[in-house]
């Protein structure tokens, strides 16, 4: 096995372990606070980091696009990702990462970067409401690092919609019918863009839905379902249609959250759907060893409402 197959297989074990790997990086000090802050990427949707390139800079760009870089004859935009996060800095950026999720490839700027951090979910938490509103609201996570510092994860899916409307265009949701028959759908996604393309989806099949945060705040809401199933003596198969998560969330994932509702007998007949930006084999493949009964890729919301149709389906049938 090369390094580099051996490097993703380590890290798909991780993801399978509620754990992950984050790259650190810095956008230079910022000239209105004097500090130079820790932001933070998952590793697993970066595809390499290479000294900044010369860009072709193109009129009628969105805000904080520089413009394109040719990598290996494929036309990549570049993003200012200091723009983006109301950082104001002196200092040009120096390094590009080039991140890939969502089936699309973008290049990041960004100041300098530091090291690649192994990290438990559990010990990413959800940020406080101030902070949540910081950066142009692109933080979606934050964790404490060794040595005190605070690094912010960036919701790469928000930088995505903003520059090239992913999810927010209406016309991708022209044509989506609603279902026969009644139904709800709990979810769990820490994007907000993701939340917003997820519920819009939803209603447009004509389904409720109950909406989470992340894993651990999902999983509540199934415990209080499941008591109130209990207590009821009605199946909880019969409260909720589906379950929707994503992979990426802090303090519980994706697929720890669908392996605890999968080894709950209460949960029996409920399918559970993956919908996620990490869209490549080794991820789906843990999808279904933790017992998946489907896997989603972020943004479709024409895939997603025939993924929903055709579990509930089933499971109705």
């Amino acid at each position: 096995m090369s390094s580099t197959m051996k490097a993703v297989d380590e890290r798909t074990r991780l993801a399978g372990a509620n754990r992950l790997e984050i790259l650190l990086f810095s956008l230079g000090k910022d000239n209105n606070t004097g500090r130079e802050e820790v932001f933070g990427l998952n590793v697993f949707k970066i595809r390499e980091v290479i000294t900044m390139p010369a860009i072709t800079h193109a009129p009628d760009m969105p805000p904080g696009v520089e413009g394109m870089i040719s990598l290996r004859n494929n036309m990549i935009p570049v993003i200012n990702l200091a723009k983006f996060c109301d950082v104001s800095c002196d200092s040009a950026p120096g390094v590009l990462i080039v991140t890939e999720y969502n089936r699309s490839t973008h290049g990041l700027m960004v100041s300098s970067v530091e090291q690649i951090m192994r990290m438990e979910w559990g010990d990413i938490k959800v940020p406080p409401q101030m902070m949540a509103h910081r950066h142009g609201g692109l933080v979606t996570a934050v964790t404490e690092l060794e040595d005190g510092r605070i690094a912010m994860i960036i919701d790469v899916e928000k930088v995505l919609a903003e520059t090239e409307g992913a999810g927010e265009d209406p016309t991708l949701f022209a044509g989506i019918e609603a279902m026969e028959q009644a139904g709800t759908v709990l979810f769990a996604d820490d994007s907000v863009v993701a939340r917003k393309q997820i519920t819009t989806t939803l209603e447009h099949l004509g389904l409720r839905h109950i909406g989470a945060k992340n894993g651990e705040e999902a999983w509540k809401k199934l415990q209080e379902l499941a008591d109130r199933s209990d207590a009821s003596h009605v199946p909880v198969y019969e409260m909720i249609s589906a379950i929707l998560t994503d992979v990426e969330m802090p303090g519980m994932d994706g697929y720890v959250l669908t392996r605890k509702i999968k080894a709950d007998p209460r949960f029996k007949g409920v399918p559970v759907i993956m919908h996620s930006s990490l869209s490549s084999e080794a991820n789906i493949s843990i999808g279904t060893q933790v017992g998946a009964d489907a896997y989603v890729a972020k943004f479709d919301p024409q895939e997603l409402a025939r993924v929903l149709k055709t579990a509930i389906a089933q499971r109705d049938a």
